[in-house]
């Protein structure tokens, strides 16, 4: 599924228009992306985390050329996803009605 594919879908479930649920999206991820850079994981329940994580210094190697260099230690981005998310994929069913986590927070 592509960004724009997302943003429709989002905007048919809520009923608001393509270029506000286009802005929010792009919001959202520029703000999971500054909170990773800044060290910050980024939380958001039931469905996973946004994580920094440490890659060691390395050596790599080009068989070709028989040389060898170091690769610095550097950050990467990482998800991992929420206990409940990962046993609806591995079930390959869940509960698609916006109706009903809404009346979990009331």
């Amino acid at each position: 599924m592509t960004k724009a594919e997302v943003v429709t879908e989002i905007a048919k479930s809520t009923g608001m228009e393509k270029q506000d649920v286009l802005r929010a999206v792009e919001a959202f991820m520029l703000t999971v992306k500054k909170s990773l850079v800044e060290g910050e994981a980024v939380y958001l329940r039931g469905f996973g985390s946004f994580i920094r994580k440490k890659r060691a210094e390395k050596t790599a190697r080009n068989i070709t050329k028989h040389t060898s260099m170091l690769i610095p230690e550097h950050y990467i981005p990482s998800f991992k996803p929420a206990k409940s998310f990962m046993g609806y994929v591995k079930d390959g069913k869940m509960d698609l009605s916006l109706e009903s986590e809404d009346e979990e927070e009331d």
